[in-house]
């Protein structure tokens, strides 16, 4: 077991990438082997939205099937890892300590944006894993900031991971086969995020909504790119940042992810 790991951000794609073969499914089956096991996961998700800080106690998590009209195959899959509720209790008081406030929730389970893509870096479901929520009208900056709190947690063996999407327009997805080619809105974005992140351009990823093309029309609403920051903030003041992967799925989906060191 590692003593240190990175942060990182993964893009979840839509539920049925456990079923479907692809580049983004064969990366993260190999993402756990990559990374190591760590002693713990930490999931910042864009299916847990709060008004504040809320991280899970649950000893034994319930895999939540929150999504609809996928194969009914989708909603036998189940994610049996223990809970971490000693980490929540440690990821609420550093808040504290930092002046956010937050809560513990006793009994909430693992979303798809947290349980599919551990399915498939670590399928023994052996490591205890725990979620901390999103604040989406807070935007970049707090988030962030939450990053930047619980950067600790990466030197006693915890895996932060923030799971969202790098492009993410649900309003068009039926417009696209999985396997369709990205249009220019959604590569143009994705390379400008690409760029910025890999020249750890803060201050333009912060204000991305006003300096990235298409920015709007690639997140409509913010909560799949606000994990992205998280993990950047657990990475330190000024992380090394290093792209994973690169593929798309559905066209619009960018299914990239990065570390934070």
């Amino acid at each position: 077991m590692k003593s240190s790991f990175p942060s990182i951000f993964v893009s979840h794609g839509a539920p049925d990438l456990l079923l479907q073969s692809s580049p983004a499914r064969d990366f993260l089956s190999q993402l756990g082997t990559h990374l190591g096991r760590p002693k713990a996961v930490l999931c910042i998700s864009a299916h847990w939205l709060t008004p504040t800080p809320v991280v899970s106690a649950v000893p034994q998590p319930q895999t939540i099937h929150d999504f609809y009209g996928f194969p009914s195959a989708l909603y036998q899959l189940r994610y049996a890892a223990p809970g971490a509720p000693e980490l929540a209790i440690q990821v609420n008081q550093l808040l504290a300590d930092s002046g956010v406030d937050s809560q513990v929730h006793p009994n909430r389970g693992l979303d798809h944006g947290a349980w599919a893509p551990l399915k498939l870096m670590y399928p023994d479901a052996e490591i205890p894993v725990t979620q901390l929520s999103l604040q989406l009208p807070q935007g970049t900056a707090h988030h962030l900031k939450i990053g930047r709190i619980l950067e600790p947690l990466r030197r006693e063996g915890v895996l932060i991971m923030g799971s969202g999407s790098i492009t993410h327009n649900l309003q068009v997805l039926r417009e696209f086969s999985s396997q369709a080619e990205p249009p220019s809105w959604v590569s143009q974005f994705d390379q400008w995020l690409a760029d910025a992140l890999l020249n750890v351009r803060i201050d333009d990823l912060l204000n991305y909504r006003q300096l990235a093309p298409y920015a709007a029309q690639n997140h409509p609403s913010e909560e799949h790119l606000l994990p992205l920051f998280v993990a950047m903030g657990a990475g330190g003041s000024i992380p090394k940042v290093t792209q994973l992967h690169s593929s798309f799925t559905y066209g619009v989906l960018s299914m990239a992810a990065y570390a934070f060191d």
